[in-house]
């Protein structure tokens, strides 16, 4: 129950900022709100033109969306640490089950040509009130690969928040708990 009692104000908190307008500008035109002074996990910060030309790529992915059914296009640009930009957006299908978010086929794109470890992911929609969010299943996805990595959340003027993925997905379950300690003796009564 006290978990429960202590996640609402961050939900709450998480709501707002994500339908409320941006309160610091940045050097550029853009609007954002940002929470960090530097990156998370003691890297160094992600620059804010780099930041600029994250999301305008992930804008630009969004322009290859698949999305017959839902109209819903999404597009998302991943940073490398060695500066590579990977992009995806999501592709529907018939089979509703079997679409693909944005955030997944980006990162499975990174990952195939064999990177593991990411700076930042920027994330674009087509939304004009709020910031885009990740699904559940696609916050579960990065938190795969790090917690401490920068999510930038935007609108289709460019503006954004920057999050990291543990904000994203709080007490989160990741490759680190599969080496806990476990009870191996359970029966099996099926």
């Amino acid at each position: 129950m006290e978990q429960s009692l202590q996640q609402v104000p961050l939900r709450r908190e998480l709501e707002l900022m994500l339908t409320s307008p941006s309160t610091t500008t940045s050097t550029t035109t853009s609007t954002t709100m940002d929470h960090h002074s530097s990156s998370a996990g003691g890297q160094p910060p992600v620059s804010q033109d780099r930041i600029q030309r994250l999301i305008h790529s992930s804008l630009e992915a969004k322009q290859h969306a698949y999305c017959p059914y839902s109209k819903f296009r999404v597009g998302a640009a991943l940073l490398t640490h060695d500066d590579r930009v990977f992009t995806g957006c999501n592709v529907e299908n018939a089979c509703y089950n079997l679409g693909m978010c944005a955030e997944r086929n980006t990162i499975s794109h990174a990952v195939s040509e064999g990177y593991r470890s990411f700076k930042a992911i920027a994330i674009a929609s087509d939304l004009n009130d709020q910031f885009i969010s990740p699904c559940g299943g696609c916050r579960q996805f990065m938190r795969e690969f790090g917690s401490s990595w920068e999510v930038y959340l935007s609108k289709p003027d460019g503006s954004y928040v920057k999050m990291d993925v543990s904000e994203l997905l709080p007490v989160s379950f990741g490759p680190e708990d599969l080496s806990m300690k476990k009870v191996f003796n359970i029966p099996n009564e099926y």
